[in-house]
């Protein structure tokens, strides 16, 4: 009992100490201390290599064995989930998740990067059942298949750098789309995925499409921070590259000068929040897609007022509600032919997990929308 009391001093000042250093900590946001580790290693890994003079063809040929086991894995779930659909019979188009959870192009948290297998989870949680609101029944593999995640750690681990990386993305969205009748229904990930999957999209159907975004911000910059594939710079990729013929942003209320001016650039039509009241008729009315290849529809989870999704990283109040964007989904005419749903950041969810709920509900309702 005294050798206990001895020690109480010393215990304490450790108690203190590891106190003080997990304070130190908590002052970085949690997705930043986990994600930057995961984000640089690869990076850094490469620098030394390149140090000790390895050979860079050297390095590029184990990228490239990585690169193409990620891709095999992809294409032959892809494989086996459309050779199940079509033996099933009766599916013009199934939906088909395909997880992209990449962070680093965030501009603030990386948290995004978790996400994919939050809403899954969320998706088959049993305080719900499988059926949307307009009928439709998840656990049929005719309206609702999974191929799994792009593992897109795994290859910036291996020094792999954005360029190839997007390139890998457009590529597994395109191996989805080779097995009629899936389409890709893309779970993010920060919004800089939308470029490469746009661009998979058009390229594959070969043709522009017509693109309903809604977000709480444009994500025009031209190269934010001088990133040219920063999350907030996704859709001036997307246009300069002329995969979209319209583009409808939809619940902005943070928009610079700039945010504007590209807008005007490329005639992006920008409906903000302020005016809603004014454009709620014509935006629960929209009629899109035709005489391009469809429509494409992205919803980064903080077009809607934090009220009902807390869990984003970019909070912003006075947006939507979540009747207001299923309003603006289930109204739309137009041939849905892929989707992506991002910026959920798990790690600033709320306990009960009530922003996982209400990604995984617009999923589910997009998968209605999609499958036919």
């Amino acid at each position: 009992m005294l050798e206990n009391f001895i020690l109480l001093p010393n215990l304490l000042k450790i108690c203190y100490l590891l106190y003080q250093f997990s304070s130190s900590v908590k002052e970085l946001p949690t997705s930043a201390k986990s994600m930057s580790t995961i984000g640089q290693r690869g990076v850094h890994y490469l620098q030394k290599l390149k140090a000790a003079n390895v050979p860079a063809a050297l390095i590029e040929k184990g990228q490239n064995r990585v690169i193409d086991a990620s891709l095999t894995l992809i294409r032959e779930r892809a494989k086996l989930k459309g050779e199940l659909v079509r033996a099933l019979g009766g599916a013009g188009a199934s939906s088909t998740l395909l997880g992209v959870p990449l962070g680093h192009n965030s501009s603030f948290l990386q948290g995004p990067a978790f996400a994919p297998p939050r809403i899954r989870e969320a998706i088959w949680c049993g305080s719900t059942n499988s059926t949307t609101e307009e009928g439709k029944q998840l656990n049929d593999p005719r309206v609702l298949t999974d191929v799994g995640d792009v593992p897109v750690q795994e290859i910036r681990d291996c020094g792999v750098d954005d360029d190839r990386l997007m390139n890998v993305i457009s590529e597994s969205v395109k191996l989805v789309m080779e097995e009629d009748p899936l389409r890709p229904l893309v779970l993010g990930g920060d919004h800089s995925i939308s470029f490469p999957v746009v661009r998979a999209v058009s390229e594959k159907l070969g043709g522009p499409v017509d693109i309903l975004h809604l977000d709480a911000h444009p994500d025009i910059y031209n190269a934010f921070e001088g990133n040219i594939y920063s999350h907030a710079s996704s859709f001036a990729r997307i246009m300069e590259g002329g995969y979209a013929r319209r583009l409808l942003q939809v619940g902005i209320r943070s928009i610079t000068s700039e945010g504007r001016e590209q807008g005007k650039r490329f005639g992006v039509e920008q409906y903000e929040m302020r005016t809603f009241s004014r454009d709620r008729h014509l935006l629960e009315n929209l009629k899109l897609g035709e005489g391009v290849k469809g429509v494409y529809i992205s919803v980064d989870v903080d077009c809607l007022d934090p009220a009902f999704a807390p869990g984003v990283s970019h909070i912003e109040p006075g947006g939507l509600s979540f009747r207001d964007v299923l309003n603006i989904l289930h109204n739309l005419q137009g041939d849905v032919v892929a989707a992506d749903v991002v910026e959920f950041n798990p790690q600033r969810d709320t306990v009960d997990g009530m922003t996982a709920m209400v990604a995984a509900k617009i999923v589910r309702e997009l998968t209605a929308k999609i499958s036919k």
